[in-house]
């Protein structure tokens, strides 16, 4: 059958962008499908009255979907860094050549026709700043993915490698195991560099969430370093928008913030791992779904910790270790009985150390390439 690559533009197209998936991990046991209203809000289909900084473009032998591409500009970051690059996501295909070959000439011409000079991907469907569903998986397979991360078959590094894309950074996942965790109590300690460095530990609020979006971003405007390519300091908006995504899913008693005096220097962020809800809904909240949900999040044994930032001024001074410390500790009262921490660049080398000296197992490398497209 012939193969055509065709862009999003109907209804009719979305609902086959989204429902590909669904062949290419029939009988993986380990692929969680993420709700098809997320993944549709992050689609800009310009006929459906959206912006034209993304295209999405599926992949069709004869009328069966076989392969699908999100590419995307990121003006903002393009501008703070100096550079003119686009980024690839949502990127599912069959194991065939020719089919990923298509699909990554569509989404480079399409750049290239935007003054595109270089691509970068996987990543997040809402651009290269965010930490979700952030590279290619290609270790670590036989293990489910937590929320927020990825997921693919192993043949998708051949696919990505043998059509000129390089490896451009590795991120990692380390898994938490609450029974190895913290092997010495460093409770005395960090409770002695608090008292000598002037810092404490706060619960955020969110009941009353405007103070901690303020103070959150307040750190990263400092702690985010300049030299990380696919991050800059958000907007206010941004970290609104941020909160008011993840907060359907935080649980209060793991979202963390530490201040010295009135100044906040460090913050973070675990949320439990909703994909043990997910997994029981296929993709979509119908009303028996919303009883399933109920009732398997009453049983989630996991979190994935998400996000942990201090300003440079505090590091070295044990806050990170307390943030871990506080999150282990109220974690485990509350049941779970392991974790991720994700994603942490390979360059990242503060945060590495620090993850790994409380016990922290590296399990899962994350890949996002790079690509001329000239």
């Amino acid at each position: 059958m012939p193969l055509t690559i065709v862009p999003i533009r109907t209804r009719r197209d979305v609902r086959r962008f989204l429902m590909l998936p669904r062949s290419i991990y029939r009988g993986d046991p380990n692929w969680v499908s993420p709700l098809l209203r997320d993944i549709r809000a992050s689609l800009d289909v310009p006929s459906l009255g959206r912006s034209n900084t993304q295209e999405a473009f599926l992949a069709l032998a004869g009328t069966r979907p076989v392969g699908r591409v999100l590419a995307g500009i990121d003006p903002v970051l393009n501008a703070r860094k100096g550079e003119q690059a686009g980024h690839l996501s949502l990127f599912e295909c069959i194991d065939d050549d020719e089919v990923a070959g298509a699909l990554f000439e569509a989404a480079c011409s399409w750049l290239r026709a935007k003054n595109i000079v270089l691509v970068r991907g996987p990543v997040s469907p809402s651009g290269p700043a965010m930490d979700e569903y952030k590279g290619l998986l290609i270790n670590g397979f036989e293990r489910p993915p937590v929320v927020l991360t990825s997921y693919n078959p192993p043949y998708y590094q051949r696919l990505f490698e043998q059509h000129g894309f390089a490896k451009d950074l590795d991120v990692f996942a380390y898994y938490l195991d609450a029974d190895r965790l913290f092997a010495r109590n460093p409770d005395r300690a960090l409770e002695y560099a608090a008292r000598k460095h002037r810092w404490r530990l706060e619960m955020m609020n969110p009941k009353n969430p405007e103070r901690d979006i303020r103070a959150i971003k307040q750190v990263l405007d400092v702690a985010v370093p300049a030299e990380w390519p696919d991050m800059i300091p958000p907007s206010l908006d941004e970290v609104r928008l941020m909160a008011a995504r993840l907060m359907p899913l935080c649980d209060p008693e793991l979202l963390i913030m530490a201040w010295s005096g009135d100044d906040p220097i460090g913050f973070g962020i675990a949320v439990p791992d909703y994909n043990q809800v997910l997994k029981h809904l296929h993709g979509r909240i119908t009303p028996v779904g919303a009883l399933k949900a109920l009732w398997y999040r009453r049983r989630i044994r996991a979190i994935r910790f998400f996000i942990l930032f201090v300003v440079p001024a505090f590091r070295s001074k044990g806050v990170s270790h307390a943030i871990y410390r506080r999150t282990f500790v109220r974690g485990i009262a509350k049941g779970y009985r392991w974790g991720e921490g994700s994603t942490i660049g390979e360059t990242n080398l503060p945060m590495r150390h620090d993850i790994e000296g409380i016990g922290a197992e590296r399990y899962k490398t994350y890949r996002v390439y790079r690509k001329a497209v000239t």
